[in-house]
């Protein structure tokens, strides 16, 4: 039992534990809506406008989870298409693959993010600068600039007049402080925790007890209320599909299944760090595309970390190619990540079936164009 409890990170589950709750009352909130209603405003037309509100979920999804900033967005796009009579599918294609490419520039947007901190012991802030160099988040946000000039490409044909726009009211500025408050609270965990072993999952379990909190006095106490609420965002298959990965992955290093592999690639590569590299960022791309991105992370750092060994580097050039490659590979089919089957779920609610081609004509694009400018980015600066 002792050993199971070792095995599990258990900041990282504090970290996704509290962020399920704040992302919560930030959508409860209607803070997006109105920050997308006024983007759309300011949009010559209706392609402009669309691209203006996946570079909104691409920001949100930095600090919010993935499904939950489609789900804030989409029924925008939704409505405008509807208004205009034009398909919402390129559109919402658009959103999520957006919201999946900001994930990974932060620690608390996206589980593969968190591991990655728990599994080197990095803090918000190491995200940013890392050592003293450009963090993992400005090879993000190249890969950003670049997919967008391409999305930008896709939609050039829908210039349709935006019209007018019904502004939403916000219910509450309340959990946008909360926010705040709380990413500052990351930022400053360091000087508390330098070695990022348990203040961040604190700091977010913390936070999220307390939007529970004022989500319970938002609604005079009424416990009902309250309880659909923390259902509502409850994801426990995830949380315990975390834990259990986390003891797979424990299982398999202790009978030295992931060294016998790392001896193995080592001689493969013979030595060769570029191509051991390339070989990680893009392998990690197209299995990402047809496979869950949490497990294939969780097992592929300690190899990544014994290859790094055995060629006597650092290993941190290994491990981000293989952040960046997993997270963003998932933007390439409707299967590879969550907020795109959402997505898919939400097209076909409205009635609108999409083809695997569709989304892969928009999809497969992006998700090079980002990997492509992220992985140049990261092996000049950590090669």
């Amino acid at each position: 039992v002792m050993w199971g409890i070792k095995a599990i990170n258990w900041n990282v589950m504090g970290i996704f534990w509290g962020m399920l709750y704040i992302t919560g009352i930030f959508i409860y909130s209607k803070v997006p809506v109105l920050l997308s209603d006024k983007l759309i405003e300011h949009a010559k037309n209706v392609g402009m406008a669309i691209l203006a509100v996946c570079v909104l979920a691409s920001f949100i999804s930095a600090f919010v989870e993935n499904v939950a900033t489609v789900m804030i967005v989409a029924p925008i796009a939704l409505t405008l298409c509807k208004q205009l009579r034009i398909s919402p599918v390129p559109f919402l294609i658009g959103i999520a693959i957006s919201s999946n490419l900001q994930g990974t520039a932060t620690l608390i947007g996206d589980p593969p993010s968190m591991i990655l901190a728990g599994a080197k012991q990095m803090n918000f802030n190491d995200f940013f600068v890392y050592q003293g160099k450009p963090g993992i988040f400005w090879a993000v946000q190249l890969g950003a600039i670049v997919s967008f000039l391409v999305l930008a490409y896709l939609f050039r044909n829908y210039r349709q007049p935006v019209g007018g726009v019904q502004e939403v009211d916000v219910l509450s500025w309340t959990p946008t402080m909360i926010t705040v408050v709380m990413i500052l609270c990351l930022a400053l965990a360091p000087l508390v925790d330098p070695e990022s072993k348990y203040l961040g999952g604190v700091i977010c379990g913390g936070f999220g007890v307390g939007a529970l909190l004022w989500y319970h006095l938002q609604h005079q106490g009424r416990w009902q209320k309250t309880k659909t609420f923390w259902h509502e965002y409850a994801d426990w298959e995830t949380f315990f599909f975390l834990i259990g990965i986390f003891l797979v992955v424990e299982s398999v290093k202790s009978v030295g299944l992931i060294d016998d592999a790392a001896q193995w690639l080592t001689s493969t590569m013979h030595g060769n760090v570029f191509v051991t590299y390339t070989i990680i960022v893009w392998a990690s791309v197209a299995l990402s595309a047809v496979i869950d991105n949490v497990p294939y992370i969780t097992a592929m750092i300690p190899l990544c970390q014994a290859v790094a060994a055995n060629f006597g580097i650092s290993d941190n050039v290994l491990v981000f190619g293989l952040l960046i490659g997993s997270c963003l590979g998932g933007n390439i089919t409707p299967v590879g990540a969550a907020a795109n089957v959402v997505s898919v779920g939400i097209l076909k609610r409205n009635g609108y079936v999409i083809r695997f081609s569709e989304f892969i004509k928009i999809g497969l694009p992006f998700t090079v164009a980002a990997t492509f400018a992220s992985y140049v980015f990261v092996w000049v600066v950590w090669g």
